[in-house]
């Protein structure tokens, strides 16, 4: 580290690293703190630095210019007004510091993110699937004020190109804009969120498959027959209740009042988290009626060969929907046709949602076309009125 008074004829002539060094230092005596930093790799160039103590006494480096750009004299007179700068308090790292103090997105997902969802979010392990799929690889690396909307949006496209659906692809949007709103709650982030602004695709992915009644009387063929009787009578609960998957699956006998005809869900199973409580008609009485768990498990349904309640049914539904030659009925069409006979049989839309405990009316509103006959019917209770009112033509 040299003490030498620098001139500029030393740094046109003689800037040079040792042959011993692969880097040397040429300190100022004129202007103390001022350094020129030369690399073995590039002789006859070099980078003017200021060196000074932060606030707490750590040595810092602060970079002026390189020497092939600006001159001696006007990398002394920013030297001199960094050091007066200093002299009055100021860092002129401290937004380089600050910068790289944000943690990276990775660090705050895996660290604050889902520590925190996972007790309240119950579809935490979707977002776990989406980070690491997906959203690690792309914004993993990057420090949260490093996210910007164009970087968002241009990975919203490419998920979409790549081959997704552009629900999947706006859940993904949706994910980071709901973990960044939490970074600037919790001041990991002081900007504004970069997510909150990316428009959404908002196609509608809504797919519902109705029976007609020869499909729903095949259907009904194979779950009185098929030899997989657990699995069928879990078909024809759903079929009868309205119900999800996981509802019925999770159903317990205490929560099953017969007498009253109520199945009343806790809200631990509810998609709502809140209790629902689940009419029993006669189809629901019958399939409870056909099971012999009761007194044997807390569970309605159970798998025979594990004497566990099931987690999954869905390779027995396949063979079970090939069989009655319905490959396209999805599980969830249950529910979609339970929904479709209280509209047809004249039920409101109200009555509709209290049954299947949707948490608004917008999401029954998918049945409103389904009681256009109920509602013809009601219209032409209007045309009897008048027609018995106009005279009798003599």
């Amino acid at each position: 580290m040299p003490v030498i008074k620098l001139t500029q004829q030393f740094i046109t002539n003689d800037l040079k690293c040792p042959d011993h060094k692969s880097r040397v230092e040429y300190c100022d005596s004129e202007l103390p703190g001022l350094y020129i930093l030369v690399a073995s790799v590039s002789p006859g160039r070099g980078s003017y630095f200021m060196r000074y103590k932060d606030a707490s006494g750590k040595t810092c480096h602060s970079k002026v210019g390189r020497t092939t750009e600006i001159g001696l004299q006007e990398a002394r007179a920013k030297a001199k007004s960094l050091k007066a700068e200093i002299t009055l308090g100021a860092d002129p790292r401290g937004a380089e510091k600050a910068r790289k103090a944000v943690l990276t997105f990775s660090d705050f997902f895996e660290d604050h993110y889902l520590p925190y969802v996972k007790p309240r979010k119950r579809s935490y392990e979707r977002d776990e699937q989406l980070f690491r799929l997906r959203l690690k690889d792309e914004f993993g690396s990057k420090r949260l004020n490093q996210i910007t909307r164009q970087s968002i949006q241009s990975f919203h496209t490419e998920l979409l190109a790549s081959g997704l659906a552009p629900a999947t692809c706006d859940h993904h949007v949706k994910l980071l804009k709901h973990a960044l709103n939490l970074a600037i709650d919790w001041g990991y982030l002081m900007e504004k969120n970069p997510a909150a602004r990316v428009p959404l695709f908002n196609r509608c992915n809504k797919v519902e498959h109705y029976l007609q009644p020869a499909e729903l009387e095949k259907m009904l063929a194979v779950l009185r027959t098929d030899k997989n009787r657990t699995v069928c009578l879990v078909a024809m609960f759903l079929l009868s209740t309205g119900a999800r998957l996981n509802e019925a699956l999770r159903a317990r006998w205490t929560e099953i009042d017969r007498q009253n005809r109520v199945w009343r869900i806790p809200a631990s199973n509810s998609k709502s988290k809140r209790i629902r409580s689940v009419p029993l008609n006669d189809s629901a009485l019958d399939v409870l009626s056909q099971l012999d768990t009761q007194g044997k498990s807390d569970y309605l349904f159970i798998n025979r060969e594990t004497e566990l309640p099931y987690t999954t049914v869905h390779r027995v539904w396949n063979r079970l929907r090939n069989k009655a030659g319905l490959p396209h009925l999805r599980m969830h069409d249950l529910r979609h046709m339970y929904a479709s006979f209280l509209a047809n049989s004249g039920r409101t839309l109200y009555e509709i949602q209290s049954i299947l405990g949707h948490s608004t009316p917008i999401v029954t509103q998918r049945y409103a076309h389904l009681s256009s006959k109920s509602l013809q019917d009601a219209a032409n209770s209007a045309s009897v009125i008048i027609k018995g009112a106009m005279p009798v033509p003599s």
